[in-house]
């Protein structure tokens, strides 16, 4: 059965490229009938925060990629690797370093000053002698000394590791007793039956080290697949501005689950020209050997024609319900049909939707001074009172079209351009000269308040 794992450090909020490797973990533990599992790593009891785990729980919530079982929380498993670490010291594979930090920066220093690679130098690896007093101890495991080691790698092919230029025996528990990250990552995946780790490429040098621990304890290594990073335009590492930003915020931004997840499997991985996919279609595409071996670029525009593909073909019942976060209670409104389908073709996120929508049922507060003075010129003034005249004689009117034949009997009686009214009721209407068409504006607010925006308009002129 293939088991994969998203496993992010709560030391900040969940990043888009973090969720990337989530989301194909995800995919393919579902397309295999497999198990997705949630483990927070928060070993780093300096910098983790709870406020930070519970916004990676929530984001996984926001988005449907429920994971199976209980979340694993590292910090809470010591004995567990307190158990393994003993193991490997009765087995003669790690032992007691007494190198205190003062001895440590000497060595480094002479090592740089004489060109050559700052490693541990093993001097206490094969040590039976008298501990030196006031050291408190680290342990280390015994790493090869040369040969190699390869990581067998979904995206990269086989990557070959020298131990010597790559390894020196490393601490797997600091003097205080806490377990290292590569340690508790290796005994981790092996306890919860990782078979296939999905992660970021920047985790690749971690790998062999984690590979040693897997030999060391007689573990059966995981298939791994390092993703290549996301950049933005210009070929750079993704910062806060270009998009590397809580996920959660793309949520306040107005992006749908539906889209931000097709535009993630969108970077690094293809079907085709395939542009569009379901959740459905996602796990019965994708396949991790897929993945690109290059870097993908970030492009915000893509993730606005994607949002507004799914803004547009979303429910109108759905769209509403969305729009609670908002506080626009439109779910009963009588005319949420017409509201909606006026502004969906216009809108990329749901925050410019209700936007939109509150400019539509809210009379405006101010009027845009440019506008204005284009709009209200020559005869705008005898137009708005020859429709509002029309309004306020005609019978009930329920659907745009209604609207907008009045509208076209003004232009043919006073024979002008249907701009001549188009673009002072517009102002009229929403203050400005951009927005849904007229006659569903008019068709949701009715007839009143129609004459009651446009008087207001004709007051502010006088």
């Amino acid at each position: 059965m293939v088991v994969t794992r998203f496993a992010p450090s709560p030391t900040g909020y969940l990043h888009i490229g973090g969720l990337r490797t989530a989301l194909f973990s995800y995919l393919w533990a579902r397309k295999n009938g497999g198990k997705f599992l949630l483990r927070i790593e928060d070993t780093d009891k300096a910098r983790n925060s709870q406020e930070a785990a519970e916004a990676i729980v929530k984001a996984f919530h926001w988005l449907g990629l429920e994971h199976d079982g209980e979340i694993t929380y590292q910090s809470q498993r010591d004995d567990i690797y307190a158990i393994y670490v003993k193991q490997l010291l009765d087995e003669g594979k790690a032992y007691r370093c007494y190198m205190s930090r003062e001895e440590l920066d000497t060595l480094r220093e002479t090592q740089m000053a004489n060109k050559e690679r700052t490693k541990y130098d093993g001097r206490y690896r094969d040590f039976d002698g008298t501990p030196p007093e006031g050291v408190d101890s680290v342990i280390r495991i015994k790493a090869p000394l040369s040969g190699e080691i390869v990581v067998k790698d979904g995206v990269k092919g086989d990557v070959l590791f020298r131990a010597e230029d790559i390894l020196d025996d490393f601490v797997i528990a600091r003097a205080d007793g806490s377990p290292t990250y590569n340690f508790v990552v290796a005994i981790d995946d092996h306890l919860m039956g990782v078979t296939e780790v999905i992660r970021g490429d920047d985790h690749l040098s971690n790998t062999p080290k984690q590979i040693v621990i897997y030999e060391a304890l007689g573990f059966e290594i995981p298939m791994f697949y390092h993703v290549p990073m996301i950049h933005n335009s210009e070929g750079k590492k993704l910062s806060k501005r270009d998009g590397a930003t809580d996920v959660m915020a793309y949520k306040e931004m107005g992006y749908t689950p539906a889209a931000l997840l097709n535009f993630l499997v969108r970077l690094g991985w293809s079907n085709g020209d395939q542009e569009i996919f379901s959740m459905s279609e996602m796990m019965e595409l994708f396949d991790p050997k897929n993945i690109n071996r290059s870097a993908s670029i970030y492009n915000t525009e893509k993730l606005d024609w994607l949002n507004s593909h799914y803004l547009k073909n979303t429910p109108n019942h759905e769209l509403a319900k969305m729009l609670e976060e908002y506080n626009l209670a439109i779910t009963s409104h009588d005319k949420k049909e017409i509201l909606l389908d006026a502004i969906k073709e216009r809108a990329k996120t749901l925050k410019e939707m209700a936007l939109l929508v509150s400019e539509m049922i809210n009379p405006p507060i101010s009027y845009d001074e440019k506008a204005l003075e284009k709009a209200f010129k020559g005869e705008a003034v005898e137009v708005l009172n020859n429709f509002t005249a029309k309004l306020s004689s005609a019978k009930e009117l329920h659907l745009p079209s209604e609207y907008h034949h009045l509208m076209q009997e003004v232009v043919d009686e006073m024979g002008i351009g249907f701009g001549k009214i188009g673009q002072p009721l517009r102002v009229a209407l929403l203050g400005k000269m951009s927005g849904p068409g007229l006659d569903s504006v008019m068709a949701v607010i009715g007839v009143d308040e129609t004459i009651a925006r446009v008087k207001s308009a004709l007051a502010l002129i006088k």
